[in-house]
Parts: C-alpha cells; sequence; structure tokens
C-alpha cells in the first residue's frame, strides 16, 4: 500500500479495510469472540496472533475500534483504541476490530461481533385500533416495551393468552376471532403483564363495493383504493377496518409480479402487470382489476466533458455563474496537501482549469460560492497548526483567485462542510455542532450564533441552508430542521431555534435535502445514508452501502418515512433536486438520475423510476476507471458531477422520445386473472 499510515491515524480516521485475515503466516485470536455483555459492563479483551502451526505470537501494537462506529456513529458501545477495553452503552450488535501491526508487512485484523444485551422487560404497553372486532378479522396490536434501563426494546417475543375460545392465536402470534362475545386478551413478558378487553361481534357486512382513483397506472404510479361496507339494509356501515391484498401476474414472463398495498389502500407496483386488488372485513371480501404498464421514462444520458484530477483525490465542488457571466466551477481534495481548483466550465464539453489555491489542510471537503458568485468559502481538516477552520476567497476572477481572509475561532476541530446562505456561512465544528459566522464584509468575518442537538453523543455531518431554515444531518439523530431566519418559529442567524427532527434506526444519516413536489405539492426531506461495510481503502475501490429516505414533512409535527431509493451493491453521498428529478451521486454506483414525480411509496428503484445513469470513473484518473461519485450538480441543462478518484465532469440527458407503439399490446387479452 502507497504511503502507509501509522496505526495511530488509521485508528483516529478509521480509513483502513481489515478482513478476517490479511496476512497466509498468521490469523488472530481474542476473547472478543461470541461477546456478549451488558449494559455498563466494562470488558478487557485479550488478543494475539497465532501462526499456521497453532503457535501463539504476541503482537508487537494492538489497535481496537468500534467498526459500525468508523462512519456512522455508533454509540452503543465505547472501546478504548489503545487497550481494547469496551464498555456497553446501548442495547443492539456491534462489531470491533482487532488489528495487529507490526508483525507482517500488511495489515493483520479481524472483526469481532459484539452484544450489548437488553435488560428485562419493566413496563409493557398494548395497544389496539378499536377494541371491537368483526368474526374473521385478525386484531393487530401495537407494543412498547421498556427495559429496566429505560431502553425501548426492539427484540421482544411476547407471549398472548386469551381469556377463551373467541379468540384464536397461532404460533406467530396472529391473533383471529373466531366467535362472537367478549375476551380479555393478556400479554407477558419477563413478568411483566398488560391486558386488553376485546369484543367480537358478528360481522354486520352485507355487501362490500370497492374503487380507486385509476383504473391502469404505471409501474411507481401510486393508486388509491377506498371501501364502502352496507349492510343487509343498504346501510352504510362506518368505520371499518379494511385488509387489502393483491395478487398479480407479470406480463414478462421470467418474473413474478410485486407490489405494496398499504392499510389506508394505497397501492403500488414494482412490476408491470396484471392486478387484482382485494379488500376484505373479516369474512367478507371483494375484489376489482388493475392494468399496470411500465413507467417508460429511460432516457440516454451521454458524456458531455471532464476535468481530469490525477495527483489527489477529489472531494465536493460547486458549479456558479461569475460576474462576467461565464459558467465556473471549484473542487476541493481530500487527504492530501489542501488544493482547491477552479475552472472554467463555460462550455460543458472542455472543462479546463484556470487556477489553483493551496490552505494549510489535508483534506478541503467542502466547498460553496456566493450566490453573486464573488465569494467562495472551503473548509479545512487537517491543518499543521490544528487550527483548521474556514478559508473566504475572493472569485469575483475565477482565473485570478486570491485568499481575502480565515476564520479558524471554534473550528479548530475540522470543518467537514459549510453553506453560504444570506452573508453567512454555517461551518460544522469537529463534527459535533455547527457556527453561524457574519461575513458581509468578507475580510472581517465574526461568529454571530451556534447550534448543537445537546444530546449524548451528538454528531453532524452535513448542514443545507434554504428559505431561512437549516436542516442538519445528524447521523444516529437523523435531521433536525431549524429556523435560521424563515420566522416560522422565530429563530435567526444569531438564535437557531429547533421545528422538528426525524431519526431513523440505521443511524447513518449523512446528508439532507429539502424538496418541494411540483406535481404533488407535498413537502419532504431525503435523508440518505453514508456506510463503509468493510472500511475505506484509499488506494482501491470500495464496498457502500445504505438508501435514500423519503420522509414526508408536510405535517412538520408528524414526519412519516414513505418511500426509499436503494441501488443494490452500492451506497448514497450527495445529491441533487430540480423538477421533481432526483440527480444522486451513489459511490460505486454512478449518477443515478431518478423520476420522483407523484406520489411516492415504496421503493422507488424496482419501481423503474431511474431515468438513466451516469458512470463517472475515468481512465486517467487519480485511480484509474474506479467510479467512486461523490456528488452530482444540475446547472443549466447540464448535469455536472465530482468524482473523489478522478476529477469532475459533464452531462447530458438527452429528450425523452415516446414509444408508443405497445401500449395496447395487453388489452385485448380475454382474461385479467383467472
Amino acid at each position: 500500500m502507497k504511503n502507509k499510515l501509522s496505526y495511530f491515524l488509521l485508528a483516529a480516521l478509521f480509513l483502513i479495510s481489515v478482513d478476517t485475515v490479511k496476512s497466509q503466516e498468521y490469523y488472530v485470536k481474542s476473547n472478543l469472540e461470541n461477546l456478549e455483555i451488558e449494559v455498563g459492563e466494562v470488558f478487557e479483551p485479550s488478543t494475539y496472533a497465532v501462526d499456521e502451526n497453532g503457535k501463539i505470537t504476541a503482537c508487537p501494537n494492538l489497535v481496537y475500534y468500534n467498526k459500525n462506529g468508523a462512519l456512522n456513529r455508533d454509540d452503543g458501545i465505547s472501546v478504548s483504541r489503545r487497550s481494547g477495553t469496551i464498555r456497553g452503552e446501548e442495547p443492539g450488535n456491534h462489531k470491533v476490530v482487532a488489528l495487529c501491526l507490526g508483525l507482517t508487512d500488511g495489515w493483520l485484523g479481524r472483526d469481532f461481533d459484539v452484544k450489548v444485551s437488553y435488560a428485562k422487560a419493566k413496563d409493557l404497553i398494548v395497544k389496539l385500533n378499536s377494541d371491537q372486532v368483526f368474526v374473521g378479522s385478525y386484531v393487530q396490536p401495537s407494543y412498547v416495551i421498556t427495559d429496566n434501563y429505560g431502553f425501548t426494546r426492539y427484540d421482544a417475543n411476547i407471549k398472548v393468552e386469551p381469556s377463551n375460545d373467541n379468540i384464536q392465536i397461532d404460533a406467530l402470534n396472529n391473533i383471529k376471532a373466531i366467535k362472537p362475545g367478549k375476551v380479555t386478551l393478556t400479554f407477558s413478558l419477563d413478568n411483566v403483564q398488560a391486558t386488553i378487553n376485546l369484543n367480537v361481534v358478528k360481522n354486520p357486512i352485507n355487501n362490500l363495493v370497492l374503487s380507486s382513483d385509476l383504473n391502469t397506472a404505471r409501474t411507481g404510479d401510486v393508486v388509491t383504493f377506498s371501501t364502502m361496507a352496507y349492510d343487509d339494509k343498504n346501510r352504510i356501515i362506518a368505520d371499518l377496518p379494511i385488509v387489502y391484498s393483491y395478487s398479480g401476474e407479470s406480463f414478462d414472463k421470467s418474473n413474478t409480479a410485486a407490489a405494496m398495498i398499504r392499510d389506508d389502500g394505497k397501492f403500488v407496483a414494482e412490476t408491470a402487470g396484471k392486478y387484482l386488488i382485494t379488500a376484505t372485513a373479516g369474512q367478507r371480501s371483494t375484489s376489482i382489476p388493475l392494468l399496470v404498464y411500465d413507467r417508460g421514462i429511460q432516457r440516454e444520458v451521454i458524456n458531455v466533458g471532464t476535468g481530469i484530477v490525477q495527483e489527489r483525490h477529489t472531494s465536493d465542488f460547486w458549479v456558479f455563474e461569475g460576474v462576467d457571466n461565464r459558467d465556473y466551477a471549484v473542487s476541493g481534495t481530500w487527504g492530501a496537501d489542501g488544493t482547491t481548483y477552479f475552472w472554467d466550465v463555460t462550455d460543458p464539453g472542455q472543462i479546463r482549469k484556470i487556477d489553483s489555491i493551496k490552505v494549510d489542510a489535508r483534506t478541503v471537503n467542502d466547498v460553496k460560492v456566493s450566490e453573486d458568485g464573488k465569494i467562495s468559502v472551503i473548509s479545512r481538516e487537517g491543518a499543521s497548526n490544528r487550527k483548521n477552520g474556514i478559508v473566504i476567497i475572493d472569485t469575483t476572477n475565477p482565473y485570478d483567485v486570491n485568499i481575502i481572509s480565515e476564520y479558524t475561532t471554534n473550528l479548530t476541530g475540522g470543518v467537514h462542510n459549510v453553506f453560504i446562505y444570506e452573508n453567512h456561512v454555517y461551518a460544522l465544528s469537529n463534527g459535533e455542532r455547527f457556527y453561524v459566522i457574519n461575513i458581509e464584509d468578507p475580510s472581517n468575518p465574526y461568529e454571530v450564533g451556534m447550534f448543537e442537538i445537546g444530546e449524548k453523543g451528538q454528531a453532524i455531518h452535513d448542514v443545507w441552508v434554504e428559505d431561512g431554515i437549516a436542516y442538519t444531518s445528524n447521523w444516529k439523530h437523523g435531521v433536525y430542521i431549524i429556523d435560521v431566519g424563515n420566522g416560522v418559529a422565530g429563530g435567526s442567524p444569531s438564535n437557531p431555534v429547533v421545528i422538528s427532527n426525524y431519526s431513523y434506526e440505521s443511524g447513518a444519516h449523512h446528508a439532507t435535502f429539502p424538496f418541494k413536489s411540483k406535481s404533488t405539492g407535498k413537502f419532504y426531506t431525503i435523508l440518505g445514508d453514508e456506510i463503509f461495510p468493510q472500511g475505506i481503502d484509499l488506494y482501491s475501490t470500495n464496498e457502500t452501502a445504505g438508501f435514500l429516505h423519503f420522509v414526508d414533512f408536510t405535517d412538520i409535527d408528524n414526519p412519516v418515512e414513505v418511500a426509499r431509493y436503494e441501488l443494490p451493491g452500492h451506497g448514497s453521498h450527495n445529491y441533487w433536486i430540480e423538477d421533481d428529478i432526483l440527480y444522486v451521486a451513489m459511490y460505486t454506483g454512478g449518477v443515478r438520475i431518478v423520476d420522483i414525480s407523484g406520489e411516492l411509496m415504496g421503493d422507488l428503484f424496482r419501481q423503474g423510476r431511474e431515468i438513466g445513469h451516469i458512470n463517472t470513473g475515468n481512465a486517467n484518473g487519480f485511480i484509474p476507471n474506479a467510479t467512486m461519485t461523490w456528488g452530482a450538480q444540475l446547472y443549466k441543462g447540464h448535469v455536472f458531477y465530482s468524482d473523489h478518484n478522478g476529477g469532475i465532469g459533464s452531462s447530458k440527458v438527452l429528450p425523452i422520445k415516446p414509444d408508443n407503439s405497445r401500449i395496447n399490446e395487453y388489452l385485448d387479452t380475454p382474461r385479467l386473472i383467472d
């Protein structure tokens, strides 16, 4: 490996990938094998190397780290890098890496699974949607389990017992109403119990009428089904619990019909075909058909131009219009010498490097440009004097850029990302909080405000500001939506005020993009994961994982995660949205261009919403032909991107050419579904 890092840097930055064994002569052994500890318990590992003959050898240097926490902020365990001491902090499954350094020329290490156990249940709360159920219907309880440490449990196997045979419970705890009468259900876990009284009544339904807002649809279209129930006197029965299901036949005989249907009657298909939607209430049911065609939105995407960076990794970039009305870009570099490049992209087919600037840093991770094109702000990490902070650059003439000033107060821990909004810079500090810096006079920047979420293990990776609202990405704590001048919560740059928050289980929330759908008027935040399952290797391709979470924030106080975009085998990084089209950098998967128009629900990738993609790898890049897309930006009709291993580039999505030649192919089929 080139430029082998010291093990101290390795442990601090978690940059080296380890597999089970990295040497043919030795392998790592440890009492970490199958370790299970309690919350608050401290464990001291014993780790050593064994050769092929079983001879035990001490490791010259041992380094430990929490693998899941390297980039995803897993605070479930704390790990001492030098001693390996592990303390259980929160229940869950974790991974600890033990590295044996100095014994071989390569990296010798191993992953160990560590489980932090849940404590016994302390409280069990059970809720039902209704205390009345029809004969033949299933009961769907919801549970909230709190253990003795105050954590909410998700892994519990709750026992359910009915007081009589009016209710039937199968081996998977499915609860079905069998005959009329009152019944008490007892739910128990770890000697904690909760009871629910239920009334099973005769089904009064004589007729069900099922309807939908569409008779034909495309894959990805959300179809809404509704059901009316009538008794034997043709009176409407209100507030009826309906169970929706589907069956189907794919037009593609090598495939199966795949779709998703929710309890509220919302349906979306992933494959084209003939579907039968069924509504059931107890022992009554009815069905109607639905034809679903391919979405048919694929378009040709062509490469237009490249700006190659051969000598170092590329980080983020920004395309902007200069004061001379020409088009320019700025791009940072990563893990190198603090160089930032400036480009003329007026002709996207002839991208030209026109200037550069070098600052005291290893990484210029983020770059932004003011709306008027006069000021660029770049972030610094790894400065030799540890001051880091931000650097403000005059970009009035991108062919001859100059440093105006730098600002380091409270930013000495490294600035990973920045954002410029209305003469203020929002700069992350040490991955924990952001500071607001006034740059009305760029030669004399000064701090006016600060925001942190104030939670244990708080972390922040990105900030995006739009319409006076800041959206921060906080790993396991999810997105925080903050008033920094919008006024909806009385906030300002000097007094940031939280509006709302949403988090999700993986704890890998890396980037947020707010999005108001032009086609529906709904407001979403799109939350991207960043996960490296095997760590990061600086000099070859990497395995990436994670996906985009679409969270409906239309009701700001009740956000709901409704959809996802997951490209199998590839994780997400930065992205851009314009005119209901998503341009997302999927690391090793390149730039993916995705239709996000209409109501969103389910898995957008499987629904055929992908318009096209761009392979950003470059044969002449820092790592040739190794696609590692960092970001994407739609600018004046071209898709610009940065690639970690290649530099920057531009592409063009060609106009769609409608093909209606097969639109009626399936309409003459005499039967829909047997």
